[in-house]
């Protein structure tokens, strides 16, 4: 263990509140994180960084779930309202909002990537009295827009790492390489990072999250729950017709469906593992005497594995196409997010382990933790990792919360944030 990093760590605190402040008082959702990404470009680029940005670290044809463009381009105007760095946005514009920051120390060695996201989530923040960021003057400005998820403080730990590889750059060997992901929230961005090659040079891999139920002190060398999992938005198109003069006549895309929800519901488990369906929205209809020509309908499938994933997406669309059929309408689907189910590499895991066995601020070390926790984009990017040979794993660090992820009262224990920071750096040290 390395004292200086943990000192260092610990001197900018108060650098890293400010800078999760800044990120939770200026939210933006997933592909229109533009003031974030063009602050994070800044920051590495003035600490020695090589900075990569925009489609040269995303791909436009595996992005999932892309705003429509007039939505980009109030986003866009916004962030530059909000203090965004301008020579930074021509890249980012069209919603390509993600940053690659690399250290090569120019020494032999691995290449080591460390994974943080950017994006915020659709959520009203409370303005209740008890809330420390309504308290404290760094609520949410963006309205409909909150990082109740974390994010902030990712993003801000990604730039207090930078901070310290520039300081220690002498003691490091190899390249670093900073992964800082747009629109995880709905697993909508890490894929288009993978196919972009972002890491296909990357020996090892560390993703990292707050909180998700542990407590502050509390560090997971590895979460191995995360589920596999698809995003599907499904549109009916029928036709309309008089409900009381010629219902006969219609093509009744909301009845589909609902029929189509019934049926999503009724798939049954996989023997094998965990499975998961859900419908979340039925939209449809636009008066109570019309034949409904039109319905969206969003969904997710999740399972333990890609083959448990898969065999619920597969029945899922047997299902929409039935449920289409005996309704006589037509279905089209968009893939708006998927993420695999993937395992962390053990030898990695055991390595951060004894890298991290005393280092202050941890009150315990956890190994594994396989209880499933949702979904989680990172597992794109520890695959292709993996398949080319790398080693792969998704630390949490706990956090006490004021309430839980995705709800409107979030916020975390910003003390975690230097430990985060310091302990990221032994893992960056002892390649």
């Amino acid at each position: 263990m390395n004292a200086n990093i943990v000192d260092a760590a610990n001197a900018i605190t108060p650098q890293l509140n400010a800078q999760r402040r800044d990120f939770h008082r200026y939210p933006e959702q997933g592909w229109m994180e533009f003031r974030t990404a063009s602050l994070v470009a800044e920051r590495l680029s003035q600490l020695g960084f090589s900075v990569q940005l925009g489609q040269a670290v995303v791909s436009e044809c595996a992005r999932m779930g892309v705003p429509d463009r007039q939505t980009l381009e109030e986003a866009l105007a916004r962030a530059r309202a909000q203090g965004a760095i301008e020579r930074w946005l021509p890249a980012l514009e069209g919603g390509f909002t993600g940053v690659v920051g690399t250290l090569d120390t120019q020494r032999p060695g691995p290449t080591q990537a460390f994974r943080f996201d950017l994006d915020a989530l659709p959520i009203v923040e409370s303005s209740e009295g008890n809330h420390r960021p309504y308290q404290k003057g760094f609520h949410s400005l963006n309205q409909g827009s909150m990082h109740a998820c974390g994010h902030d403080g990712h993003a801000t730990i990604g730039l207090g790492m930078a901070e310290l590889l520039s300081q220690f750059s002498s003691q490091l060997v190899g390249k670093i390489k900073l992964i800082f992901q747009p629109a995880e929230e709905g697993v909508r961005g890490a894929q288009s990072m993978v196919e972009a090659g972002v890491v296909d040079d990357v020996d090892r891999l560390v993703a990292t999250h707050l909180g998700l139920g542990h407590p502050s002190g509390q560090v997971i060398c590895a979460a191995d729950g995360f589920l596999a999992t698809t995003k599907l938005d499904v549109h009916f198109s029928g036709k309309a017709a008089h409900a009381g003069g010629q219902p006969e006549m219609g093509q009744n895309a909301l009845l589909a469906a609902a029929q189509a929800t019934l049926g999503l519901h009724a798939i049954a488990p996989h023997s094998q593992g965990v499975s998961r369906i859900n419908v979340g929205q039925l939209t449809a209809g636009s008066g109570r005497n019309i034949i409904a020509d039109s319905a969206l309908l969003t969904l997710e499938t999740r399972g333990a594995t890609a083959d448990i994933n898969s065999y619920m997406e597969n029945r899922a669309f047997e299902v929409l196409k039935g449920a289409a059929a005996m309704q006589g309408v037509s279905i089209s689907t968009e893939r708006v997010g998927a993420a695999s189910a993937c395992a962390a590499t053990p030898d990695l895991v055991e390595k951060i382990a004894a890298c991290l066995a005393d280092h202050p601020g941890i009150t315990q070390l956890v190994r594994h933790d396989v209880t499933p926790a949702g979904s989680e984009d990172a597992t794109s990017l520890m695959a292709r990792v993996m398949e080319r040979g790398g080693q792969a794993t998704y630390m949490i660090f706990g956090a006490d919360l004021a309430a839980g992820h995705h709800h409107a009262c979030f916020d975390f224990d910003e003390a975690v944030m230097p430990l985060a920071v310091g302990a990221l750096m032994q893992i960056a040290l002892n390649p």
